[in-house]
């Protein structure tokens, strides 16, 4: 959603150059402008399309219309058949000199920064779904009955289990999920770099809410140059040939998706960039979510607190006897009290996903 008010505040923008400094032209101006921003949106929501196609398509049909207003205006509009021929030549006789290139370079390296990021958040969202809603085996079934509610068949309600007890117990029901703890961690660290790659110059704030200042140098390099493209294309495209009919002026709202304005406020705290690195430092303090999950649940609210008499599967005793095995799959062949498999293959398909995005 808020990249989504982002293109649509750049594409007003846009849009509002041509209403306030190019009025007689703004009509068709604005149909580009809608085009390439619409191609802007598919991008970054993971279309492919490739952005140095849709910069150039941009400016391609943006020149006829310029050409018609600006460099060599008549009374009525060139027809459909001279405007095909400007397209067509807009890229040898280069009426914007190097903007389309600037244009191609910054969008080309800030979308796709934000497209994979996106792609990244969205994974994100999948992997914690995903272990929100595994399914415990048996054995875990069973263990945990056993901890939790046995001492209560025999009148101790307030026994808790020991510390020892219950981080067997927790980390062999949660082994699955502690495999995805290394490449968790990877993968916040990946976000951190995709979130550091899309500051400064390449910043897809900065990048779209200043394109229309690339789009203004584009046509006052048009106007200025006017004389000798004007020339440039008559050898190519002969002499200019004109419709009876006339373009529209302006019919664009320039206070369409005003509210986006305070948000995306180049002085305001509620910059994209900074609420980037917010939700980054917010991550960050999950980074070891995974793999202390088991350790987290019985040291807050599972275990009997150190010293205090516990159960430990048959009784309540003084301290747990048997020995604590660690996190993850491989450690669990010797847990005394719950038996594990193998890795969960719902569990390798995340892994296997996340190893994707930290290799991009």
């Amino acid at each position: 959603e808020t990249f989504e008010t982002l293109i649509r505040l750049a594409e007003n923008y846009t849009s509002t150059l041509f209403c306030n400094a190019y009025r007689n032209m703004a009509a068709e101006a604005t149909t580009r402008v809608q085009e390439f921003f619409t191609d802007v949106g598919l991008f970054i929501f993971g279309t492919e399309v490739s952005t140095e196609e849709f910069v150039n398509r941009f400016f391609d049909t943006l020149f006829p219309v310029v050409y018609n207003h600006v460099i060599n205006p008549g009374l009525t509009d060139i027809s459909v058949e001279y405007a095909e021929c400007l397209r067509t030549v807009r890229r040898d006789i280069r009426p914007f000199g190097n903007v389309p290139k600037k244009a191609i370079a910054q969008m080309g390296r800030s979308l796709l920064s934000s497209r994979t990021f996106l792609q990244a958040l969205n994974l994100g969202i999948e992997v914690i779904n995903t272990t929100d809603h595994l399914h415990f085996s048996k054995d875990c079934s069973r263990a945990l009955l056993r901890m939790q509610y046995c001492p209560h068949c025999q009148g101790l309600t307030l026994s808790k289990p020991c510390m020892g007890y219950c981080l067997n117990v927790i980390r062999g029901c949660l082994a699955n999920m502690a495999e995805v703890d290394l490449h968790w961690r990877g993968y916040i660290q990946s976000l951190e770099e995709l979130s550091s790659a899309m500051s400064g110059t390449y910043d897809i704030e900065h990048v779209l809410l200043n394109f229309h200042s690339l789009v203004n140098d584009a046509l006052v390099q048009a106007r200025v140059n006017g004389p000798e493209l004007s020339e440039q294309v008559k050898k190519v495209c002969g002499p200019p040939v004109r419709k009876p009919t006339e373009s529209p002026g302006c019919s664009f709202d320039q206070n369409k998706d005003n509210q986006g304005l305070k948000m995306f406020s180049r002085d305001g705290e509620e910059t994209l960039s900074n609420r980037r690195k917010e939700f980054i430092s917010h991550l960050r303090l999950y980074r070891a979510f995974y793999g202390g999950l088991a350790d987290q649940l019985c040291g807050n609210e599972l275990a009997a607190a150190d010293g205090l008499p516990c159960w430990n599967g048959e009784d309540v005793v003084r301290s747990y006897t048997h020995r604590v095995v660690g996190s993850g799959i491989k450690a669990q062949s010797a847990n005394p009290e719950v038996k594990v498999k193998g890795t969960d293959p719902v569990i390798s398909q995340i892994i296997d996903k996340l190893k994707h995005v930290i290799q991009v």
